[in-house]
């Protein structure tokens, strides 16, 4: 039995020492350079017009938006209006029962008239007392004491014409017409209703959505831009977007930079006008908004990925010959899509993806030839 083992140990130790030879004493298989290269996906350098763009959160204001509330109290008697509906400027919104006014007004109207009769009765005694002073017919203390009557008479009778006047503009008011061209809002009182100049709630309102204003928020560093924009004869272009990424809904123009930086957020406001033709903006809504600063003609343009920082600032991969060098470049616009940078060529291939593996002069394989994304995609 011991002899056995023996035997068996000598035979897997000559197995075990003859594989040990052939691994040392093969020949090494030939590699190919596409086992060798870094595979890597690249891009090409563009040459376009690329827009520099200001985003910011903006929010749609209405030009006009009124509260309409009654200036006399009484009860609704005709609402003609209906909720959702756009007026004109003077189209009747509602009105008021006027019984009780027209009937005051009737009356102060009879006042006026009854004093106007007398002050005519007084004015022609007034010229013959005249006549018989002059020929000493009478005594001047008649004559002065029917001026005195007159001067009564015609202060009464402005007071009458007051009243009269105002009793007018009581009656006016019970007739509500629109101040302005706009959508009418929800309705918060109804035909029967009564009504009171003290009500804390209006009976709706009437808000212009044609055209539109979006305002927003800005870094006040940005004042000098935005003070070049709004001095274009054709203005600054302003997109307005329902969310980032998404297709922009209007395009309008900036108009207004307000007069003072806010103290607590180092912020400035500005306002942009939109037509808003088909009513795509509504009246308060959040919108994401991009202005045009200025457009960079002929720019030399690369994906964003293909940027890199290094020590001495950013630099970028390029595929030269099958093989991987560094070109160091200058950044003159980026966004999350694109850069804008100097110092390489149209069509010098850059890489996008895979620079972690890259060495200056290590041989690439490309898998992908990426096209440059357009702004705002």
């Amino acid at each position: 039995m011991p002899r056995v083992r023996m035997i068996l140990f000598i035979v897997v130790l000559t197995a075990v020492i003859a594989g040990v030879y052939f691994w040392i004493t093969r020949e090494p298989q030939p590699t190919s350079a596409a086992d060798t290269s870094v595979p890597v996906e690249v891009a090409r350098v563009e040459r376009r017009d690329v827009p520099m763009l200001i985003r910011s959160l903006g929010f749609v204001r209405a030009l006009r938006s009124i509260d309409i509330r009654p200036q006399v109290g009484g009860m609704l008697v005709e609402l003609p209006a209906t909720e959702g509906k756009v007026v004109k400027r003077g189209d009747l919104l509602a009105r008021i029962d006027d019984r009780a006014i027209l009937a005051s007004l009737r009356q102060a109207e009879a006042e006026r008239n009854v004093t106007r009769a007398e002050l005519n009765i007084a004015r022609l005694d007034l010229k013959r007392y005249e006549n018989l002073v002059r020929d000493r017919a009478a005594p001047a203390q008649t004559l002065d004491q029917q001026k005195a009557l007159v001067a009564q008479l015609e202060a009464t009778l402005a007071t009458r014409e007051a009243t009269v006047a105002a009793a007018q503009v009581q009656m006016s008011y019970t007739r509500i017409v629109s101040p302005t061209d706009g959508r009418v809002g929800i309705r918060n009182a109804y035909e029967g209703s009564v009504v009171s100049t003290n009500d804390t709630t209006g009976l709706f309102s009437v808000v212009q959505t044609q055209p539109i204003s979006v305002e927003a928020s800005l870094p006040q560093s940005r004042l000098p831009e935005l003070q070049r924009m709004l001095a274009r004869p054709e203005g600054a272009r302003v997109q307005a977007f329902a969310q980032d990424g998404g297709q922009p809904i209007a395009e309008g123009r900036l108009t207004l930079i307000d007069n003072r930086v806010a103290v607590d957020s180092g912020t400035i406001r500005v306002r942009a006008h939109f037509d808003n033709d088909d009513e795509r903006l509504w009246p308060d809504q959040s919108v994401l908004v991009t202005l045009e600063a200025e457009v960079l003609e002929g720019a030399l343009v690369v994906p964003s990925r293909a940027l890199r920082q290094g020590s001495n600032g950013p630099f970028v991969w390029l595929v030269t010959d099958g093989r991987a060098v560094t070109k160091a470049v200058h950044v003159r616009h980026q966004t999350d899509d694109i850069a804008v940078i100097d110092n390489v060529e149209v069509g010098d291939e850059v890489v996008v993806d895979g620079q972690a593996r890259l060495r200056p002069g290590v041989a690439v394989s490309r898998v992908g030839d990426e096209s440059v994304a357009e702004p705002g995609a």
